[in-house]
C-alpha cells in the first residue's frame, strides 16, 4: 500500500521541511506539503490544523511537522483524537514512537537538529511499524474521549 505523508512547518521549520521533501521521495513515499512557503513569521496552527484534519479524514497516512522546538506543532497536533504525535530528536525515539506508541505524526525541532539527524529520525519513523501486542492496550487508552 502506498503511503502519503503530510508535511508542514512554521517559519522556523521551513528550511528543514524543504530539505526533507526530496528525502521523503527517495524513501519511496509521496507527500503533500501543507506549508508554510517561506521563512516569514507565521502561526504554526495555520498549517498544522489542515494536516491533522486530512490525517483524521484518511487523506494522508502519516504526518511530519516542524517548528523551532517541535513543541508548538506537537501540542497543536495532539489536540486531535485521531492523532498521536511524537516529538523526536533521536532516531531511536522516532522508531520507538512508531513501535510502541503507533505514532502517526512526528514533530521535529528544527533549531536542535541538523539535516542528517532529521533524516535519520525521518527514516526510522517512516520505515518502522507498530508492534501491537502489549502496546495495543496502552495505545487504546491514549484518547481522552
Amino acid at each position: 500500500m502506498s503511503k502519503t505523508i503530510g508535511i508542514a512547518a512554521d517559519h522556523a521549520g521551513f528550511e528543514l521541511k524543504e530539505q526533507l521533501k526530496p528525502f521523503i521521495s527517495e524513501l519511496g513515499f509521496e507527500f503533500v506539503d501543507f506549508g508554510t512557503d517561506s521563512s516569514t513569521s507565521m502561526d504554526y496552527p495555520d498549517v498544522i490544523h489542515p494536516l491533522c484534519k486530512d490525517l483524521a479524514a484518511g487523506k494522508i497516512n502519516l504526518g511530519i511537522i516542524v517548528c523551532g522546538s517541535g513543541n508548538g506543532v506537537n501540542m497543536t497536533a495532539n489536540k486531535y483524537m485521531q492523532v498521536r504525535s511524537a516529538l523526536c530528536w533521536l532516531p531511536e525515539i522516532a522508531a520507538l514512537a512508531r513501535q510502541h506508541n503507533d505514532a502517526n505524526v512526528m514533530a521535529l525541532p528544527a533549531r536542535f537538529l541538523n539535516l542528517e539527524q532529521a533524516e535519520n529520525c525521518l527514516r526510522n519513523f517512516l520505515t518502522t511499524s507498530f508492534e501491537g501486542g502489549r502496546h495495543q492496550n496502552r495505545v487504546n487508552k491514549i484518547s481522552a474521549c
